[in-house]
């Protein structure tokens, strides 16, 4: 008989750090009934000022050969009677336990000042990671938020390890920790980033859902420089990828509010995003293909406008609205794509949830809404994660960091 892979999710919400430690192992481990090769720790801010003693907790009560965790700014996990619950603004411990028969695990920390040159051969993020890429990992990262080499970590990984899905978040702050805290093992820290590479007989499947819907049409950016975007041109036609007379963006928007119906325009006063395309061969684009950037200021003298990322001539571009229904829209989306493209004789085990701090009760209005809709399309499996800083998941073929973004990473055997 084939030893199947089994994840576990346990939460709890007791204010005492010890009893919820104890409630959390006893239901992860009825739930397991396996040995378990890897754990997975999230711990909300209430508990900032105990954040030391959770790993002896810990390790009263469980024998792990590989765990990772970190400080969330609210925690997500499976209750007792096994529905995914996201708990915000109070005390809240989730614990994920997995059963990995034919998966390497191997447990690692980068410290924030032993990042590679990004001129540097795949060789130089090998060595930092100790992983081999014939392995074919995949990756959960957690990570510190004042670490500014996290874009160059992330395009790192990429270049070092093509193809392998890379998931995670960084670690909520607190006052109490002047700073974050990450679990690695036995060790508590406050820099850096933490992770785990999974390789053998695992798929990790990612859905990235970054809530927002398109308005209007792509364009092409025909001058640019850095993250200022100075003139686009419209596509024509989708099939030739023929393209109209350059236009300013302020230009573009200005027209583009002309059409927009009131309530639209009243939100794009305040939640317009630029989406650029990742794919550049990909004739017509969908929601979904493209990476959401901020749009951080308009120059009305010479009609530019500034964007959260680099741009550069040929990308299209397309802006974006977010509200609390296009976030809702976007993820159901995403989840019908992921369900129509999976295998019918293939069950998911677990899932790993990063939500931005953005998202949750507070963008909705109702609690556990992203962990519910997944639940809906992917059923009977743990959900387990933490509310994030800022979330890791990729877009296309490059991973990134995401804002006001749920990633999910979904765990089967082949």
């Amino acid at each position: 008989m084939i030893d199947q892979m089994k994840w576990a999710s346990a939460l709890s919400t007791r204010p005492s750090l010890e009893a919820a430690v104890g409630e959390v192992v006893e239901q992860a481990e009825r739930s397991l009934q396996a040995p378990a090769d890897l754990g997975l720790v999230f711990i909300s801010s209430a508990f900032a000022s105990e954040y030391s003693r959770l790993l002896p907790l810990l390790q009263e009560r469980l024998s792990l050969p590989a765990l990772i965790g970190c400080s969330g700014g609210g925690v997500i996990g499976m209750d007792q009677s096994g529905e995914a619950q996201e708990v915000e603004q109070e005390a809240g411990l989730s614990l994920s336990l997995a059963h990995l028969p034919g998966v390497k695990v191997q447990p690692f920390h980068i410290p924030l000042d032993e990042l590679p040159d990004l001129d540097s051969p795949p060789s130089a993020w090998v060595d930092l990671t100790g992983i081999s890429p014939q392995d074919e990992p995949q990756f959960v990262l957690l990570s510190d938020p004042f670490s500014s080499g996290i874009n160059d970590l992330l395009q790192g990984l990429d270049y070092a390890y093509p193809g392998s899905a890379k998931v995670g978040g960084l670690a909520s702050v607190s006052s109490m920790t002047n700073g974050s805290t990450l679990f690695y093992n036995d060790q508590v820290l406050h820099s850096g980033t933490v992770g785990v590479a999974l390789s053998g007989d695992i798929v990790m499947e990612t859905i990235v859902a970054q809530g927002c819907r398109p308005i209007g049409q792509a364009y092409r950016v025909v001058e640019g420089e850095r993250n200022i975007v100075l003139s686009i041109e419209e596509q024509i036609d989708a099939d030739a990828l023929a393209c109209g007379m350059a236009k300013t963006p302020l230009e573009v928007l200005q027209s583009l509010f002309q059409d927009l119906d009131d309530e639209d325009r009243a939100l794009a006063q305040h939640s317009l995003f630029v989406g650029i395309a990742r794919n550049e061969f990909k004739q017509r684009l969908e929601q979904g293909d493209f990476l959401i950037r901020n749009l951080l200021g308009v120059d009305p003298k010479v009609g530019a406008i500034a964007i959260g990322d680099r741009v550069r001539p040929g990308q299209r571009i397309q802006f974006h609205l977010r509200d609390a229904q296009a976030s809702a829209e976007d993820l159901e989306m995403m989840l019908e794509r992921y369900q129509q493209n999976i295998q019918a004789n293939s069950e998911a085990a677990g899932a790993l949830l990063f939500s931005c701090v953005g998202r949750g009760q507070g963008l909705y209005g109702e609690p556990n809404f992203d962990s519910h809709l997944f639940s809906r399309y992917i059923r009977n499996i743990p959900v387990s994660g933490f509310f994030c800083g800022g979330e890791i998941g990729p877009v296309g073929d490059a991973t990134f960091l995401h804002g006001y973004t749920s990633v999910f990473g979904i765990c089967r055997q082949p």
